[in-house]
């Protein structure tokens, strides 16, 4: 049952509520809490979270909250600028506004922009625009091309703040800041407060509330970890014979792309067991549909990509599987912890090719455990 008192209670209005409830929000994250109120009343932020941790929606409501009551913009003159370091983190704030923006009472326009893509539909598409979510490049180009102003920003959001300055962003970034007006309001966001998001900060925010929330603790000791040494051509019939020797029945599959994601799904329904992707590919509509089948336990097999999975988040998950191994040994610690939680024990299994090996053992090195390698040749794999 979805109980809105404690969004209500964050000072948010009821159109607001009922698109937090269409969206099946159950309960305000601890970030959610914090910083909802305070930008509500003009504070400027310096959030200090991890991925996963519910920031994008502690930013997004809050800034649509604001523009409800607000008059729209001059055409091309946008309200709100979220500068994001990747197409991937774009297109997800963007989901994200056009989901809570959808209802509301006032049409508020929003748009993601991003480079490696033809620049002349994103400039078609910024007429009406009030909140911009944009990569520094991209947006520059489009500033360049006089298709968007931002002396009227009202609201900058900087998400991934220490991605940003890794990837070299700071010419940019000192560019952009040169066009906008100096009276608004800044929030940052960061997983880690290094120097040079240090030295952001203290020109950027004026008297800043600092919110700092602390990565969950992961019982990594609840969770059996396996992984097993297969070849690549195996892997899908490894997959099919664990879910259906061990008779699995709520079984959430990790892949490192959209496209694997896909192919892996067609596989499993061909041979029997019920499966869907989740992904960012998926409109919103299949991912809420399918993620609540597999939450109720209607769908044996979710299979997610990390960017799309940050949403989910199920109380007694018996199993975890990694198709593809992550990039990093956070991003592999966050995706197991989905199992094991509440006390409960789960079961983390990874597919390991050849050339994953030292990969692995970086992993296993940052997490401080070691976990048992089985080799798969000997398996009967014959009919999975």
């Amino acid at each position: 049952m979805i109980n809105m008192t404690d969004f209500a209670s964050l000072g948010l209005s009821a159109p607001l509520l009922k698109a937090i409830a269409s969206q099946n929000f159950t309960q305000p994250y601890p970030i959610q809490t914090e910083v909802i109120p305070a930008v509500l009343k003009g504070k400027d932020i310096l959030g200090i979270a991890q991925t996963g941790s519910g920031k994008t929606a502690s930013f997004v409501l809050p800034i649509l909250e604001m523009l409800l009551s607000a008059n729209a913009p001059k055409n091309r003159h946008i309200s709100g600028l979220i500068l994001v370091p990747t197409r991937e983190l774009a297109v997800q704030i963007g989901e994200v506004l056009v989901n809570f923006g959808t209802d509301l009472p006032r049409k508020i326009k929003s748009l993601a922009v991003f480079g490696g893509v033809s620049i002349n539909p994103q400039m078609m598409k910024l007429q009406g625009v009030e909140i911009l979510v944009a990569t520094p490049g991209r947006l520059i180009d489009l500033v360049e091309h006089k298709a968007v102003h931002l002396s009227e920003v009202k609201m900058l959001v900087i998400d991934e703040a220490d991605k940003m300055l890794n990837l070299g962003f700071q010419d940019e970034m000192a560019y952009i800041f040169r066009l906008l007006p100096t009276k608004r309001q800044n929030l940052l966001f960061s997983a880690t407060l290094g120097k040079d998001v240090n030295s952001v900060t203290e020109f950027l925010l004026h008297d800043p509330i600092k919110i700092e929330i602390k990565p969950e603790a992961q019982h990594l000791d609840l969770i059996t970890q396996i992984a097993y040494l297969v070849s690549e051509e195996r892997k899908g019939n490894v997959l099919r014979y664990l879910i259906k020797t061990q008779d699995m029945k709520q079984v959430l599959v990790f892949t490192s792309s959209v496209h694997k994601a896909d192919a892996v799904v067609n596989k499993l329904n061909k041979n029997g067991i019920e499966s869907k992707a989740f992904h960012s590919e998926k409109s919103q509509g299949a991912r809420t549909e399918a993620l609540n089948k597999f939450k109720s336990g209607k769908l044996r097999v979710l299979v997610a990509t990390d960017l799309a999975s940050r949403g989910i988040d199920i109380q007694f998950l018996p199993f975890v599987i990694n198709y593809e191994l992550p990039r990093s040994p956070k991003d592999y610690i966050h995706r197991i912890g989905r199992t094991g939680r509440a006390e409960a024990a789960g079961q983390a299994i990874s597919l390991i090719c050849t050339e994953d090996e030292a990969h692995f053992k970086v992993i296993q090195k940052k997490m401080k455990k070691e976990v048992n390698l089985i080799a798969t040749n000997d398996l009967n794999l014959h009919g999975f």
